[in-house]
């Protein structure tokens, strides 16, 4: 049996991602225009299109943190603000996202995945603003109460051993092989109500 690699585990998420789009995008839309028609109304449909629209926009997220990341791929600004806009309503976190421009594919997939583990520090909610510094994309999270995993993210800056993943935070060590494969680094910097990381 061929060896299992990230390569072949990003294809896999891909594909599983491909095919749920169609399916999800097209009860989204059939529940559109049952509201347009007002065939149905209230809380329960209120309820159905905002299941529907955050299981959308998940989906659309896995492709791009998880699937496959070519180079020469690019990732429009308007599709990560679709995305993580809504993800994001009526939560308990509230995202400020700074992103103008078209960034390459493989750079999108490292932001999402810091994204992703950053946000696991906001137990409680939180705020999360994404910005592009000349120190390069930076993420930061500010809450009364911040709870990083410290084991995971000394792993991910070179300062320790790898615990075991549990499939909560396989984000952590597929973050750590985008930026090995890119030659970038990850710095950190943690305070009592702030969690900044330079990506």
């Amino acid at each position: 049996m061929p060896q299992h690699t990230p390569a072949l585990g990003a294809l896999i998420a891909s594909r599983i991602c491909h095919d749920l789009v169609s399916p999800l995008g097209a009860i989204g839309n059939g529940l559109e225009l049952m509201g347009l028609s007002g065939t149905t109304e209230g809380p329960e449909m209120a309820l159905i299109t905002a299941s529907a629209a955050q299981a959308l926009a998940r989906v659309r997220l896995f492709r791009l943190a998880f699937g496959q990341a070519e180079d020469d791929q690019v990732t429009r600004a308007e599709e990560l603000r679709d995305i993580l806009g809504a993800l994001h309503e009526g939560g308990r976190i509230t995202l400020t996202l700074q992103i103008t421009a078209p960034l390459p594919r493989p750079m999108a997939q490292i932001l999402l995945l810091g994204l992703l583990c950053v946000e696991q520090a906001l137990p409680q909610g939180g705020q999360l603003a994404v910005s592009q510094t000349p120190e390069g994309w930076q993420i930061v999270a500010t809450a009364a109460r911040l709870a990083p995993d410290v084991d995971l993210w000394r792993a991910l800056c070179a300062e320790g051993p790898w615990p075991q993943p549990t499939p909560a935070q396989v984000h952590f060590q597929l973050l750590h092989h985008c930026l090995t494969a890119q030659g970038a680094t990850l710095q950190r910097q943690l305070t009592d109500t702030e969690f900044r990381v330079t990506l």
